[in-house]
């Protein structure tokens, strides 16, 4: 196949518009999230399946902060096999992640979480048909984020985005319907102008192993494009908390090594440092964030609202390297786009 007929790239360079979608179902939704009383909850718990939960993570994460309530994130899995280090007494929250909605263990949990009558359950997913999306007290169905791909990128931004808004509605000062327009544009311009950088860093031959560094919200993006590079390319890829890395991974750094750092505001000048570090070793380095990184965005848009930037130059990163090393990103080696298994579902 030629480049061209890859559809993961049609998929990575039109997700702005599946964002856009996201938003608007999350504003639809907007009454009946925020009579949630999401205060009123023991937990809220987060889960998904490989891509989706990294997601849960980066979702418990904002909604802990910005919501105030406790949140934390699992594979689907640890509820069907460990209950008890997961559940607490009392009312929770559920979030149960899935594009396709049809993926065994989160089916499995999330019935068994409805027979138990343990709480209410908000399904973000991408197939508002699907078996996951019957079972939601609240369905947030982003259709335009669909994929033939069997990795996920424009799926995983959309539901992101919406992550990002539910959170942002039960936070103080919400700004969804402010951020939406100057979300859309800048990921569109970031998609058109560092193309190039992505194909280029993609065709380093010099570059063996990529670590991903990320904290807070953005440690589940790190794991997730980590992912992206191994599942499309088969490149040596991890992820790391930020200052994490220093203790023990910083060891595999030498002059076949890049690291990519999500630079966050607050924690601009630490984590900044540690890139210094890994440049002293001899490593590569790239960094994205709002202002003073390789890649800015220079967006004005709240530091919890605009997270989905990162994603789209290193989506690129991974398919462009996909396709330099002979691979087809669309569909990675032993994977398939749902996970089914007999759990008696």
């Amino acid at each position: 196949m030629t480049q061209a007929e890859f559809v993961t790239m049609k998929e990575i360079t039109t997700q702005t518009t599946a964002w856009a979608h996201a938003i608007d179902k999350v504003i639809e939704n907007a009454r009946a999230i925020t009579a949630l009383d999401i205060a009123s909850y023991r937990q809220v718990l987060c889960v998904g399946c490989g891509s989706t939960y990294y997601l849960a993570l980066s979702t418990a994460s904002l909604l802990q902060s910005r919501a105030c309530v406790i949140a934390r994130a699992f594979p689907a899995s640890e509820l069907l096999l460990n209950p008890l280090s997961v559940y607490v007494e009392g009312r929770m929250l559920l979030i149960a992640i899935s594009r396709s909605g049809a993926t065994s263990e989160t089916l499995r949990i999330v019935a068994d979480f409805k027979a138990r009558r343990l709480g209410t359950i908000v399904v973000l997913t991408n197939d508002g048909d699907s078996p996951l999306a019957r079972h939601g007290d609240i369905v947030l169905s982003i259709e335009d984020g669909q994929e033939v791909s069997v990795a996920q990128t424009r799926s995983f931004a959309s539901m992101f985005v919406a992550a990002s808004a539910v959170s942002d509605i039960l936070g103080p000062n919400a700004l969804f319907l402010a951020y939406k327009d100057a979300l859309i544009d800048r990921g569109s311009r970031l998609i058109h102008d560092e193309q190039e950088l992505a194909r280029d860093m993609a065709r380093n031959r010099k570059i063996r192993q990529v670590f991903f560094l990320g904290s807070g919200p953005r440690l589940g993006l790190a794991k997730e494009v980590s992912l992206k590079l191994k599942e499309m390319s088969q490149t040596v890829s991890e992820p790391f908390h930020f200052l994490e890395f220093r203790h023990g991974p910083i060891s595999m750094v030498d002059e076949h090594t890049l690291v990519v750092g999500m630079v966050s505001e607050g924690g601009y000048d630490h984590e900044m440092a540690v890139m210094k570090d890994v440049r002293r070793l001899g490593g590569k380095t790239l960094t994205l964030g709002e202002k003073g990184t390789d890649i800015e965005w220079k967006s004005g848009i709240a530091e919890y609202a605009r997270n989905v930037l990162y994603l789209p130059v290193l989506q690129l990163f991974a398919y462009h390297r996909a396709v330099y090393l002979g691979k087809n990103p669309d569909t990675p080696r032993n994977l398939a786009a749902v996970v089914e298994l007999d759990l008696g579902v």
